[in-house]
């Protein structure tokens, strides 16, 4: 089994990949495979809506030639799924938007590529929007018919300056939560995908 991990930030290692680098180490506890993909750095073109990926079936996007592409293909081959984002005027950063929006109109072109893999959202935040933008994310995993667990809390983590949510404690609990949760689902789960 295997998870991986893309980061939405703009910033190499920052709170966004601590967080998501939190639930993958409690998933690697548990013996499952894991990937954490930073698209800090990389270029993460929005959605033409060319459609083209609802007459070629392939799995693939064809309205842009970027990193978005590999991150498809890591989608489409993992067995669970996180998104993560800083929270950029109450929502998720463009990179993010990028990668749901993307990726989103491709598995709904092609049926049963998403339904039912394990998939969950952080957000790192420095005062607020944290909600607004972990429901965007989980609006794209329920769309794509995709099980989300729970944690002992929201799966946020608040801190603004680069290694400010390692402070935040209860926001650390609940990515370890989230972790041993996502494990558990995986196993729970494995038969029926």
């Amino acid at each position: 089994m295997k998870v991986v991990a893309f980061s939405g930030s703009a910033r190499r290692g920052g709170n966004t990949a601590l967080l998501l680098g939190r639930v993958l180490a409690a998933l690697e506890a548990e013996g499952i495979e894991t990937e954490l993909v930073e698209l800090a750095g990389k270029k993460a073109q929005g959605c033409t809506v060319c459609l083209k990926c609802r007459e070629t079936l392939d799995r693939r996007c064809h309205g842009r030639d970027d990193f978005i592409n590999e991150c498809i293909v890591k989608m489409d081959e993992a067995d669970g799924v996180l998104i993560g984002s800083p929270v950029y005027f109450a929502d998720v950063s463009p990179e993010t938007k990028a990668l749901i929006d993307r990726a989103g109109y491709v598995a709904r072109a092609n049926k049963g590529m998403m339904e039912r893999k394990v998939g969950a959202g952080v957000v790192a935040v420095r005062r607020a929007g944290a909600m607004h933008a972990l429901d965007t994310i989980t609006h794209f995993f329920l769309l794509l018919q995709m099980v989300i667990p729970g944690a002992s809390y929201w799966a946020l983590g608040i801190g603004g300056p680069p290694g400010a949510v390692e402070s935040d404690e209860e926001g650390l609990r609940a990515m370890d939560t989230l972790g041993a949760n996502i494990a558990w689902l995986l196993r729970a789960t494995a038969d029926r995908r």
